[in-house]
């Protein structure tokens, strides 16, 4: 019996996002995200699916490719705390299921704000530049890579 310790895992940190019902609550969390957004009288639809896009694309970058390190004190002497969490998620494992609906779910919502943006080219520059800018740090070829010293320490 392990006394004081409170989970099995070496870092509960890569298996967070393979909890049962993470997935419904991310997509009620955006769906939400977007009522609110609706709610708010002298947006248009249009502007809506953008600002929903944007600020579910700065949320991912910001939690999954911005911030380093684990809320939990792990037994694995340092190294999670110098992994973000995209990183750390099902411990580096490539094209496991919650990483695969990680990547997809930022390109459906651009496409739904693509397409009820009818495709204005200003919108549909801010839509783009805001899907790159959470894909591209997804890449295997990036992990551990920290472009122009951004999130180094």
């Amino acid at each position: 019996m392990n006394v004081g310790v409170a989970h099995s895992e070496v870092n509960p940190n890569t298996r967070v996002m393979n909890s049962r019902g993470i997935w419904l609550t991310y997509a009620l969390g955006v769906g939400i995200l977007h009522i609110v957004l609706l709610s708010i009288p002298f947006f248009s639809v249009p502007v809506v699916w953008t600002l929903t896009n944007v600020i579910h694309n700065f949320g991912m970058y910001v939690f999954m490719h911005a911030v380093k390190g684990t809320p939990f004190e792990t037994p694995d002497q340092g190294k999670a705390r110098l992994l973000t969490h995209w990183e750390q998620l099902d411990y580096g494992v490539q094209f496991t299921s919650s990483r695969k609906f990680f990547t997809i779910s930022p390109i459906i919502l651009y496409f739904l704000a693509s397409f009820y943006t009818k495709y204005n080219p200003t919108h549909f520059v801010i839509n783009t530049a805001s899907l790159l800018s959470v894909l591209i740090p997804k890449m295997p070829q990036l992990h551990g890579v920290r472009l122009f010293g951004i999130n180094k320490y």
